[in-house]
């Protein structure tokens, strides 16, 4: 039966448009490195829950030996692309761009529950659009400032509803007022680079003070910072859930409107998203319109502690007294491959102490949209990271991603822990103003 399904479908269960590359899947020689790395399967223990076990399912539908049905799926969607698993594959399998595919296939052939793609619906169309989350921020002050969260959650009303509701307002971020940052932040001193700023969504919206602090300490050490107003979503969230064809559009709108901008390099301080830019050249390889014009994007494309442990250190860096915890973005150590740098950065500050966190390859639960999709994983990783933080005694945790900082927040607050969280470059900023610590609290 098997034989007659590959020969009148050879793609199996998988429609015929970019199918998950067999190629890939065969470097895959089941030796079990992967499975230590892999957050679910350390969770679970289940082969299926894994790198490996996931490849294999994959083989099977290719082969049309495996249905895409429920069952099928929900390993694929318990995954939360981290990527982990590819530092500790010895055979250099690309499960990235495997588990990519398999989700593009998935939203193109599976048919999801009414109420799951209600709710993915509304993720989506509410984080990928920056005017929408601007709009929301009123509604989200009145909810904080009225007490209103605080007499729900002290009530336990959240435990009535969907699961997903209570993981939403867990992760809301405090309200605070937007800091603009210019269309032109001119260079201070002698010009070394222009660079253009990724704004991103809801870095934008709910961390402009990440975004602001990015211009200032680019500035400070000599680059004009070209930050285009009418930017979008860089399509991040889509490609990571397998909604390709409107990762593709974005991609597009990004690429244009940096290209007016004229920049050296463009800047990322969005784990996720930089992740995402820097593989616009596969993204949009069948496009002849785009591919070369991509590819040379792509090229680019920095994270804010790439580009700034490139240069070396012009403006003086004042003394912070802090025992600082680093928490690594999965999106930044394991898909960009950038771990020393943030590390280096720190280094400069004069009075820090950094902290290692233990499991430090390991998911704290955020990973794009997956704390609300998939929330009782996401908050045992989430509770697992915050038990490895409390005993280290930092005074501030850092790290390069909004997800991870919003997940982090949560679950070391439950777990009452008040030790705030902070982006990597909100630390280099107060070092370079000659702020105390307490003004990042």
């Amino acid at each position: 039966m098997a034989n007659e399904t590959q020969k009148t479908n050879p793609t199996g269960a998988f429609d015929a448009h970019h199918t998950p590359s067999l190629e890939i899947m065969e470097k895959c020689v089941h030796c079990g490195f992967c499975l230590p790395a892999c957050p679910t399967y350390s969770l679970w223990g289940q082969e299926m829950d894994s790198p490996r076990g996931r490849i294999y399912l994959m083989k099977m539908a290719l082969e049309g030996k495996a249905e895409m049905n429920e069952k099928w799926v929900s390993h694929f969607d318990s995954c939360l692309g981290c990527v982990a698993c590819m530092p500790a594959c010895p055979s250099g399998v690309d499960y990235g761009k495997l588990i990519e595919a398999t989700r593009a296939q998935i939203e193109r052939n599976y048919q999801r529950p009414a109420a799951q793609k209600m709710h993915r619906r509304f993720l989506f169309e509410t984080f990928t659009r920056p005017a929408r989350m601007k709009f929301l921020r009123w509604p989200l002050l009145a909810y904080q400032k009225s007490g209103l969260q605080a007499a729900l959650r002290a009530i336990g009303a959240f435990k009535l509803l969907p699961e997903s509701v209570g993981a939403m307002d867990a992760l809301l971020p405090t309200t605070a007022p937007i800091e603009a940052v210019e269309t032109i932040t001119p260079a201070q001193g002698e010009k070394r680079k222009r660079v253009g700023l990724l704004l991103g969504c809801v870095q934008r919206t709910f961390f402009s003070n990440v975004n602001a602090a990015t211009a200032r300490v680019l500035s400070a050490e000599g680059c004009e910072v070209i930050a285009p107003p009418e930017q979008t979503c860089c399509g991040a969230l889509f490609v990571h859930a397998g909604e390709e064809a409107q990762a593709q559009e974005l991609a597009r709108k990004t690429i244009e409107i940096f290209e007016k901008a004229n920049v050296e390099t463009i800047v990322i301080n969005a784990a996720g998203c930089g992740s995402n830019v820097k593989e616009y050249g596969h993204l949009l390889r069948d496009d002849h319109n785009y591919a070369e014009r991509a590819r040379l994007f792509a090229a680019k494309c920095k994270d804010i502690s790439e580009i700034l442990a490139e240069l070396s250190p012009r403006a003086e860096r004042k003394p912070i007294r802090a025992r600082v915890a680093f928490h690594d973005s999965c999106h930044l150590q394991h898909a960009q491959g950038v771990r020393p740098q943030p590390r280096s950065l720190l280094a400069q500050i004069p009075g820090t102490q950094l902290l290692e966190i233990p499991e430090s390859a390991i998911c704290c639960g955020s990973a794009g949209i997956y704390n609300l999709v998939q929330p009782e994983a996401a908050t045992e990783l989430g509770d697992r990271k915050a038990r490895l933080i409390a005993p280290l005694q930092a005074d501030i945790v850092a790290t390069g991603n909004p997800g991870c900082l919003l997940q982090l927040q949560s679950s070391l607050a439950k777990a009452n822990h008040r030790i705030p969280v902070v982006h990597t470059i909100q630390l280099l900023d107060a070092s370079i103003r000659g702020l105390p610590l307490d003004a990042l609290r």
